[in-house]
């Protein structure tokens, strides 16, 4: 989201927001010389309240709740995404206090607008309320462009947001980019809307493993837990996943399952209390047959709200299955085998170059192998 600040030492109003890279700043508007300092500040404090609740509709858009029905958490969500198109009005003709009331909305993208207007009438001044309106309505266009799958100039600020479903433009982005650089790369972490990424990693992973498996001579499920003997990965989630597909879940219900469970955590709530209730019991039942009495066995046992970091779900998702292909690569670097025929390829004077020559054989098969995998379940993507 953009925040809003009162630089007090020039007068003015700035807005900043984060690209994945670093944060972007620029002066908004100058303020009347009039205004008092309390007034400044709190019309930033909206701003950035209205940023952070237009922003919230892309991240718990209403196609990522399971109905529309009046009433409903899918309805309540259209409801806010439809409020886009009062905003600028909001801002002009807010709802003031007559008396001791005041009419507020139970739409918190309109309410929010209110606010901004409110604090406008404060300052009472006529192109201040026209630049700040300017500035909104290119936040709203932000978001807009966002939800189409274009990160590019304010939008990028969504690469650092988690978002409960995909668009098919930013996960074909993402399939690309892993499709020219498998273990992942700066692009995939920096330019893509990284639950879209996570989509398209789990495919990866999952054409990994097939090729890493076949190799190992285990199964595809089996796949990271082996290569962690070789160097320590994240298992717990990249396994999870594996197992998922392998039931024949795609990528994308996987993917969106796991990080929206982790933003209704994030909100303290449960997103399945039942199989919780059965998971914690199924862990008091392992500790009284492995270590009764022992509290610390307990405690390891006792199973996560989510596997996922809530703070940032998305993020934390790529990353492990990321580790997941490198393992992968790891261990099919390990157990790869080739007769005397392909080594003689690679025999020369200088044994270390011996080596270097046949890793790289070995990195290519592997990538090969894997890039000619995921095209083959291209379909299976979303």
């Amino acid at each position: 989201m953009t925040v809003f600040a009162y630089d007090e030492a020039r007068g003015v109003l700035i807005s900043t927001w984060d690209t994945g890279v670093g944060c972007v700043a620029s002066t908004l508007a100058d303020l009347p010389k009039s205004a008092e300092r309390d007034a400044a500040i709190g019309l930033a404090f909206c701003l950035t309240g209205l940023s952070r609740q237009v922003w919230r509709t892309y991240t718990h858009p209403a196609s990522a709740a399971d109905s529309l029905e009046p009433n409903t958490e899918g309805w309540r969500r259209q409801g806010e995404r439809e409020a886009f198109a009062e905003v600028v009005t909001s801002l002009r003709n807010p709802n003031l206090p007559h008396g001791d009331h005041i009419v507020q909305s139970y739409i918190l993208v309109e309410e929010a607008a209110h606010r901004v207007g409110r604090a406008l009438h404060v300052l009472a001044d006529q192109a201040l309320t026209d630049r700040v309106v300017a500035e909104v309505e290119d936040e709203l266009a932000a978001v807009e462009q966002a939800e189409r799958g274009d990160l590019t100039g304010r939008a990028k600020q969504a690469v650092l947001l988690t978002r409960a479903d995909v668009s098919p433009v930013q996960v074909s982005a993402a399939n690309d980019l892993l499709r020219q650089h498998p273990l992942g790369s700066t692009g995939l972490l920096q330019d893509v809307d990284p639950t879209a990424a996570a989509v398209a990693a789990a495919h990866w992973l999952q054409a990994a493993a097939e090729v890493a498996s076949e190799a190992a001579d285990c199964h595809p499920t089996q796949v990271v837990l082996e290569a962690d003997n070789i160097e320590a990965l994240a298992v717990e989630t990249p396994t999870l996943v594996l197992e998922r597909l392998d039931a024949g879940e795609t990528p994308r219900g996987v993917v969106t399952d796991l990080i929206k469970t982790a933003m209704t955590a994030a909100e303290g709530r449960l997103a399945d209390p039942d199989a919780l209730v059965h998971q914690i019991e199924e862990a008091k039942q392992k500790a009284q047959r492995f270590g009764p009495g022992d509290e610390e066995l307990l405690a390891g046992l006792m199973p996560r709200v989510t596997p996922l970091d809530p703070m940032r779900p998305a993020h934390d998702l790529l990353e492990d299955l990321l580790d997941g292909i490198r393992g992968s690569w790891l261990l099919y670097r390990e157990c790869a085998e080739y007769d005397d025929d392909d080594l003689e390829d690679f025999t020369d004077d200088e044994p270390e170059d011996n080596d270097e020559d046949l890793d790289d054989h070995i990195d290519t098969a592997f990538f090969e192998a894997v890039r000619t995998e995921a095209t083959e379940h291209q379909g299976q993507l979303l």
